[in-house]
């Protein structure tokens, strides 16, 4: 890290400004994959981070623009995976598995509850159907800021979304009012999709003469299955945890992040550890421990049992998309140490989606996507002075007339 900055500094000494390039300075800067940074610089170049380190080790360009917040502290911008304030219609309930739905064509750009998310430092969400159903269909990671809907998508499908349990449960009485006809259904889907997949390899790899039949329904499920993208599960309590795991891991192979992870289903840490699992937990961050007698942090209970691939979410607008730091205030307040929540919210959620190469932390390289703030995020007192997406100003709340910039 060290030498990359240092060498850039040395090339832009002798050049003009670069378009599209800007230098950002604050107090103290927290790139997340590394330690802090006192009186630290980010430069940016063509929307991403070109440099970043001390601000007395980097040499700028002549003339370059220069943004300087000596008293702010500059994070990268926050992810959650559990969002759904990105457009419309999102429980279609007709049939118990959907893997035919996806969010693309309700995506709304410039929605007053997504771009609110820019308030308070998200600068992506994975953005899914709701829990009407068993399988409800395929999200997008999308960018708030985003003006267009191409210009919000990160990544499409950003994840395949499962409910277990709970919200699901078929009202009317059919299969799928409890759990065993919500796992039959579950299981029979996955069974046709990963067969269908095996098909269409078996033919692109010179093991069938004939192509299957196209099943315009189970076509972007083949992305699962090549391990493209992950499911994200509504799971929750115990044993639908373990049925989770059991399905998905054990039978299936794909891979998943599970999501809300809430109430007691901490007491599968052992589990969750042994298969390197990632958690993703809100938007409650507490429970009450009946064998303790106490009231828990969650974060702090998985935390303590070992679970380090632990992200939280707001499963917005359950919890305001702008309130996910508060979500980590809570967490951190209830015992969750500082530097695994700022992680939580940047770098975990990153990688367990397969981001990790564009967003979660500043690194050479990677989006210009980051938040400065007048002081700790986790204190509710702290408030976001500008947001940054792909190197411009999209939130300035500098000034009492805050300006969004799209």
């Amino acid at each position: 890290m060290r030498q990359a900055f240092l060498v850039l500094g040395f090339l832009a000494a002798a050049a003009p400004a670069l378009a599209g390039s800007m230098a950002v300075r604050a107090g103290k800067v927290y790139p997340v994959s590394s330690p802090p940074i006192e009186d630290g610089l980010v430069l940016i170049e063509d929307g991403r981070i070109s440099a970043v380190g001390p601000a007395s080790a980097i040499r700028l360009p002549a003339g370059i623009e220069r943004i300087e917040l000596p008293e702010a502290w500059l994070i990268p911008g926050f992810v959650d995976l559990h969002s759904h304030v990105g457009g419309t219609d999102l429980n279609d309930a007709s049939f118990p598995v959907n893997p035919d739905l996806d969010v693309y064509d309700q995506l709304v750009p410039g929605n007053e509850m997504l771009l609110d998310a820019l308030a308070g430092g998200v600068t992506t969400a994975l953005f899914i159907p709701g829990s009407a159903t068993n399988l409800g269909g395929f999200g997008a990671l999308v960018k708030p800021a985003g003006r267009t809907v191409d210009e919000m998508i990160l990544r499409f499908p950003g994840a395949m979304k499962i409910a277990q349990a709970g919200n699901p449960e078929r009202r009317g009485g059919e299969i799928g009012r409890g759990r065993i006809g919500m796992n039959w259904n579950l299981r029979r889907e996955l069974t046709q999709g990963m067969e269908y997949h095996r098909a269409w390899t078996d033919y692109e790899e010179g093991r069938r003469a004939e192509p299957p039949e196209k099943v315009h329904r189970l076509e972007m499920m083949r992305g699962l299955f090549r391990r493209e993208f992950p499911c994200l599960v509504h799971t929750q309590w115990m044993p639908v945890f373990q049925s989770t795991i059991r399905m998905l891991h054990d039978e299936f192979g794909v891979k998943f992040v599970l999501s809300h992870a809430t109430f007691d289903s901490f007491h599968n840490s052992p589990l969750v550890n042994e298969y390197d699992l990632h958690v993703n937990l809100g938007p409650r961050m507490y429970h009450v421990d009946y064998d303790d007698g106490k009231v828990v942090g969650l974060g702090a209970r998985y935390h303590q049992m070992g679970v380090e691939n632990l992200s939280l979410n707001t499963d917005a607008p359950v919890v305001h998309q702008e309130e996910l730091p508060y979500q980590a205030a809570m967490a951190v307040r209830m015992g969750l140490p500082w530097d695994v929540a700022l992680r939580g919210l940047t770098l975990e959620p990153a990688e367990a989606v397969g981001i990790a190469d564009r967003v979660g932390s500043l690194d050479v390289g990677k989006d210009a996507d980051f938040a400065l703030w007048t002081g700790d995020p986790f204190d509710p007192r702290s408030r976001v002075l500008m947001t940054f997406t792909d190197g411009r100003v999209v939130l300035d709340a500098r000034s009492p007339d805050a300006e969004r910039r799209f």
